[in-house]
């Protein structure tokens, strides 16, 4: 979701997203290179109130000299499957609006709107082309803006997870040919369906980190059988709305036994699982703690939110 015009700044995206006790902050450089720069990737400690933080990191790291953007909470949007209206690209957004009246929790005439076309694909006959919508009440975009305008930090776009995990797994796909990335956050799992960086499909999951941690064998058999069952699930559906697309693999971010659930999703799965790496597609001068797998799926989020092409949703 873009708001605002920008001005002459530094090369790049630069992700501040504010957390309950820290801001995790990644600037990257991404346009016009094969392989991306993570130029800075870091959290810091909240030092009293939200935007005595962002000031104090906007004069520390010159924060208002930067193309910025944050992320969305989960609970804060909802993102809807529609019915592509037949209008010209720039008025897809306005057009898209009025079919979510009956499909949102909310009035839509209180919300903020956002769409992109599902690619139909060659092969995709005898369906009606499709958009995912995403909708946001005008107060929650209000209040997740104010901490930033307050600290004098100009934010030009306002993310939402599903489609900063796209911009990452963009890097991992084959030409024409479907990606399943499956990442674990704090508060919960992400799986995206891609396809030459556009974003089809999405499903949360129930599981998170913490569903790792501390378990013994028989939950952690239990826990991968729930993923296992949700990803063949969602492949199922995926192959169902979507046949022309064929998923030729699924990516899973490093979380903790990951090694283990990779090898048992391969098993179970009918299509091959790999572990994700962001080394082999990106690089980090500067931040060498991004070797680490398991920092790596930490930073998904922030680093995917930064990694915006111009003009992009």
């Amino acid at each position: 979701m873009r708001f605002l015009g920008s001005a002459k700044r530094k090369p790049g995206w630069l992700c501040i997203n504010l957390m309950p006790e820290r801001v995790d902050i990644s600037h990257v450089l991404a346009q016009g290179k094969a392989r991306p720069e993570v130029l800075l990737c870091d959290s810091y400690r909240k030092e009293g109130e939200d935007i005595a933080t962002l000031k104090r990191l906007r004069r520390e790291l010159d924060l208002d000299r930067y193309h910025c953007t944050t992320l969305l909470k989960t609970s804060d949007y909802q993102v809807v499957q529609v019915e592509a209206p037949n209008v010209p690209a720039a008025e897809l957004k306005n057009a898209v609006r009025w079919k979510l009246k009956d499909l949102i929790d909310f009035p839509v005439e209180t919300a903020t709107v956002d769409a992109v076309t599902i690619p139909q694909g060659e092969g995709a006959t005898g369906r009606s082309p499709q958009a995912l919508a995403v909708a946001a009440r005008n107060d929650l975009i209000a209040a997740t803006v104010k901490p930033f305008n307050d600290a004098d930090i100009p934010l030009e776009v306002i993310d939402i997870p599903e489609f900063a995990q796209r911009n990452v797994a963009h890097f991992f796909e084959e030409k024409g040919r479907g990606l399943a990335l499956l990442a674990f956050h704090a508060s919960g799992g992400l799986l995206t369906f891609t396809c030459d960086g556009e974003l089809y499909q999405y499903r949360h999951l129930d599981q998170s980190l913490a569903s790792f941690a501390n378990i013994d064998e028989g939950q952690r058999q239990q826990l991968y059988e729930r993923i296992v069952l949700e990803l063949q699930r969602s492949l199922d559906g995926f192959d169902r709305q979507f046949h022309h697309v064929a998923v030729s693999k699924v990516v899973l971010a490093p979380a903790p036994g990951a090694e283990d659930l990779q090898e048992y999703l391969a098993s179970n799965l009918g299509v091959p699982v790999t572990m994700l790496d962001l080394s082999q597609v990106m690089d980090f001068p500067g931040v060498p703690e991004l070797r680490e797998p398991v920092h790596q799926s930490q930073c998904l989020q922030i680093i995917g939110a930064a990694m915006r092409e111009a003009g992009t949703v």
